[in-house]
């Protein structure tokens, strides 16, 4: 039997393995962006709600968040703080809603998950 040259079969597998195996990696780095977008947005919401619950106004709230998120673009956030600051009596809830709208940076990712991914965040704690 002969012996047959596999470094052309070789080349051809890669070919169109490589592709795939770029996607994945890409897709997973895209993720871990998007999870730390959200742990970021979770976490100002909470901290929104605790300034609230102890009397803060919604200015104070707004702009301690974005002293607490350097790494989010606040152009493309929206803070929703409810009930309005007069309406707010102690022993009653107050509520920080946070919606993102993340731009997803790594290309080709983009055809699979769309060029924007809503982040949606709220928390709510007793008013103090």
């Amino acid at each position: 039997m002969k012996k047959l040259n596999s470094k052309g079969q070789s080349l051809v597998e890669f070919t169109i393995v490589l592709p795939i195996i770029l996607v994945l990696i890409l897709g997973l780095l895209e993720f871990g962006l998007i999870l730390n977008s959200y742990i970021t947005i979770n976490t100002i919401s909470r901290n929104g709600a605790r300034l609230a619950s102890v009397g803060a106004s919604d200015l104070e709230i707004n702009q301690e968040l974005i002293i607490d998120a350097p790494n989010i673009d606040f152009n493309k956030v929206t803070v929703t703080i409810s009930p309005n600051e007069s309406d707010r009596l102690r022993g009653e809830s107050v509520r920080v809603d946070i919606l993102y709208k993340y731009n997803v940076n790594i290309p080709f990712i983009n055809l699979i998950i769309g060029s924007e991914v809503d982040l949606k965040s709220s928390n709510s704690m007793r008013i103090e």
